[in-house]
């Protein structure tokens, strides 16, 4: 299927692996020139070369940490004017509801909710005034079914969703769709931190960690970060002008539910 977006330009947070790359490859294979983002300058130039080296389109790489209120203004200086924004960030980590103070909440917020809503802020004007744009935030499963030992990310993501609900709205009038994808459990690196931290604490390895989860998915398997990026795409694509302010699962039927 041609998305009908070649030529368009995205700004992709926390490209350079995992969800986030994910997504940048498949908006690239469709020919949308990039802005990729990342903390680490040599995985994402590497991931930058990549991409170039794959597909043919202008990768423009920005080490920063997309969290910062400088790191933020350093992206958006040499992003300019996006047409598509993917929003991304790693998520908070895991602990039980003793372990949190004030800060941790405050670090939560920075980094799931007020970052995505910072950048929706500087790049949702210009989108409308083109008439054209599409933002999508990579939040989690968890906005819709909590998990327990994730509630910094609950709670942070949880407040992104409630955000964006309203916001979507008032923005669609001009032709600009804002959208969530809530993975579930794909191969990632964070996926590979949540396995180890439950084979210490339960004596096991990290394969039967990850074979205990994944037998807990009715797709009996992890996610990968290129059927995730394809759903991605789709959502940036001119087929999905009409996909407002929806929050769209990809987790291999694990949470049970009829809506």
């Amino acid at each position: 299927m041609d998305l009908g977006i070649r030529g368009k330009k995205a700004l992709v947070c926390a490209a350079s692996k995992g969800l986030g790359r994910g997504c940048a490859e498949a908006l690239a294979a469709a020919g949308v020139d990039l802005v990729l983002n990342a903390r680490g300058a040599g995985a994402l130039a590497a991931t930058a070369a990549a991409i170039r080296a794959a597909h043919g389109v202008t990768v423009t790489e920005v080490a920063a940490d997309i969290t910062s209120a400088t790191g933020r203004a350093k992206v958006l200086k040499a992003a300019g004017a996006v047409d598509i924004l993917v929003t991304n960030a790693g998520g908070p980590p895991p602990g039980m509801w003793t372990d949190w103070e004030r800060e941790d909440f405050i670090r939560a917020l920075d980094a799931n909710m007020l970052t995505p809503i910072a950048l929706m802020k500087a790049l949702l004007p210009g989108m409308m005034e083109r008439g054209w744009g599409r933002v999508v935030n990579i939040t989690s499963q968890s906005v819709k079914a909590p998990i327990a030992q994730l509630g910094l990310s609950n709670a942070a993501r949880a407040g992104l969703t409630g955000y964006v609900a309203g916001t979507a709205r008032q923005v669609a009038p001009e032709g600009v769709t804002v959208n969530n994808l809530l993975p579930g459990i794909h191969a990632t690196d964070r996926a590979d931190a949540l396995d180890t931290g439950v084979a210490k604490a339960q004596g096991i390895t990290v394969e039967e960690a990850r074979a205990r989860r994944a037998a807990t998915i009715p797709a009996r398997r992890y996610g990968t970060a290129g059927e995730f990026g394809a759903a991605c795409a789709f959502l940036c694509s001119v087929h999905a002008g009409f996909i407002v302010g929806q929050n769209i699962l990809l987790d291999g039927g694990a949470m049970n539910s009829t809506l």
